[in-house]
């Protein structure tokens, strides 16, 4: 692993190999959380977007047209169940979507 920019770096590292990384979505939300806790305890000012209430859950209730208090790794969960999918795959395919929006308003705006 070189060196990391950012979350999606890291996330990057994590779809090359899920299984070294995390059995599920919900320890994949815990390293998150590890992630963002050590952003703030050595000041590393980097956006932030996978807490269970942030852009990416707002995104997610958007494309799932549902909200829900759960957390966004849970109703993914749910999501891939009920389309007989991975949930880590399911993620990152969102995670891309979320990205390409997100460039795509960027963009828009300039």
């Amino acid at each position: 692993m070189g060196e990391l920019s950012d979350i999606f770096d890291f996330l990057e590292e994590v779809r090359l190999r899920p299984g070294m990384w995390v059995r599920s979505l919900d320890e994949l939300h815990s390293v998150l959380c590890g992630y963002r806790v050590a952003l703030e305890v050595h000041d590393i000012g980097e956006e932030f977007d996978f807490w269970p209430i942030g852009p990416f859950a707002e995104w997610l209730w958007t494309r799932l047209g549902r909200h829900s208090s759960l957390g966004w790794w849970v109703e993914i969960e749910r999501e891939a169940e009920e389309l007989a999918r991975d949930p880590i795959e399911l993620f990152f395919t969102f995670v891309d979507e979320f990205r390409l929006e997100r460039r795509s308003s960027e963009t828009d705006v300039v």
